[in-house]
């Protein structure tokens, strides 16, 4: 018994020509990017609708088109705010704090030692557990346990936060970086 290879692993094959087809349509690099995630995204959402006797190239392209020219229709009916008047009656800018700048961050974490930084890294940013990290490093749980904390120490001493020091940034992967909890996961 064999069975059909998924058409979601063909979806990459047509990568390339499928953006230098929304570049021709577009004009413009971004808004082509952004075609083609779309397709993607639709393909990837819809792929039970694929027939497979079809070619898979042929229904992306058509997708892409699709996508194209509803984009064009939707911008006819759209009113022109140039001067930004009426958007900014109808949107509230994000209330960053501004705490911590990610620049400032990168250069605290390039002050930590290398085995400090591969350890913080592992456990706070790519959500690795102790022993997941400990494993990867080829050393025990405990020494990945004692480089992250000291880790973080160090990096609330260069950042000018005390032991104790309030930390109001709004976003969780640089929190999770510093602090023992695991808020974001990658």
């Amino acid at each position: 018994m064999t069975t059909s290879p998924d058409p979601r692993d063909e979806l990459v094959e047509h990568l390339p020509a499928m953006r230098a087809f929304a570049l021709s349509l577009t004009r413009n690099s971004a808004t082509a990017d952004d075609m083609v995630q779309d397709t993607i995204v639709k393909a990837w959402t819809n792929i039970e609708k694929f027939d497979q006797e079809s070619s898979m190239r042929a229904w992306l392209f058509t997708i892409l088109r699709n996508t194209y020219y509803s984009s064009r229709r939707k911008s006819r009916r759209e009113v022109a705010d140039v001067d930004g008047i009426f958007t900014e009656s109808l949107a509230e800018k994000p209330a960053h704090d501004g705490h911590m700048q990610m620049a400032d961050f990168r250069k605290a974490l390039a002050q930590l030692n290398d085995e400090q930084r591969e350890a913080l890294l592992l456990v706070g940013a790519s959500g690795f557990s102790y022993e997941e990290a400990a494993e990867m490093c080829g050393v025990a749980v405990g020494t990945i346990k004692s480089r992250t904390n000291r880790a973080r120490a160090q990096l609330a001493v260069i950042l000018g936060h005390g032991k104790d020091g309030q930390m109001e940034m709004t976003d969780d992967a640089t929190m999770s970086v510093i602090t023992a909890s695991k808020i974001a996961s990658f």
